[in-house]
């Protein structure tokens, strides 16, 4: 586990539709989708090709009652759960779901940071290997991106849990820098993602994830017509890229990342 650790092994959605979600990615980005079997009747695996690389977990509409809404979640892998989510209480963080283990697959807990976004501490069982960096493939996350209170102490807080560290520091004029960083770890994922202090307009800190796709403008038109929608984008991203963000039906924010065919 040692090569995952601080790494991004995993995504969830967590939402009231899990079929419907289902088939929108599918549409969009390409995802296949399979139950994950008779032990766990209420999640469906999703796969880039052959590789597994995230989950839909159906929930019911009383759980989303008090407030909360759907959307996703990032797994980072740790070498010991109960051992990180002590840690992320000590550096400030909070723990939403206690550790437990998920039957012959792994122990998780979910967390969150001192400003609130959440995200996923994950060991899997045995020999389980977790999924490698996506890159630039498509189907595969290629971009994490924080939207913090406070892009610095949010920097710091992760730096000291996963041993990230900073890449380039990008200046967006008004919307202040945006700190790009790199995961630690044996295997040296390079640059996946950045941090920003994130707009008045945004209610809360989150995290965002940007799935790879072969073109841009024809997952721009593939959202609409699967029926969510665009939010800001497509536009280019220094190094090239072209990104759009969006909303699944079921409310969800995502975003996706690639080349542009009509720019």
């Amino acid at each position: 586990m040692s090569e995952s650790r601080g790494h991004f092994v995993w995504y969830e959605l967590a939402t009231t539709e899990g079929a419907r979600a289902a088939e929108f990615y599918r549409t969009v980005v390409g995802w296949r989708a399979a139950p994950a079997g008779t032990a766990h009747p209420d999640y469906t695996i999703l796969s880039a090709g052959e590789t597994p690389i995230g989950g839909i977990a159906e929930l019911p509409a009383a759980t989303f009652d008090g407030g909360a809404t759907p959307g996703w979640i990032g797994y980072i892998g740790v070498d010991d759960v109960d051992a990180f989510a002590a840690a992320v209480i000590r550096a400030g963080g909070h723990i939403r779901r206690i550790a437990e283990d998920i039957p012959g697959i792994g122990r998780f807990a979910v967390a969150a940071d001192p400003q609130g976004a959440r995200f996923t501490l994950f060991t899997p069982f045995g020999d389980q290997a977790a999924a490698a960096p996506g890159g630039a493939t498509p189907g595969r996350v290629g971009w994490h991106e924080l939207h913090a209170a406070d892009r610095d102490s949010a920097f710091a807080f992760y730096a000291d849990l996963f041993g990230w560290t900073k890449t380039d520091a990008i200046d967006m004029g008004p919307m202040g820098i945006y700190q790009t960083f790199a995961t630690g770890g044996p295997t040296g994922d390079g640059m996946v993602g950045g941090m920003m202090t994130k707009a008045e307009a945004m209610p809360a800190p989150t995290w965002l994830y940007y799935v790879n796709v072969d073109d841009t403008s024809a997952a721009v038109a593939r959202i609409k017509e699967a029926g969510g929608q665009v939010v800001n984008g497509p536009h280019q991203v220094p190094g090239g890229s072209w990104i759009a963000q969006g909303v699944d039906p079921q409310g969800s924010m995502f975003a996706v990342v690639g080349p542009n065919s009509a720019a």
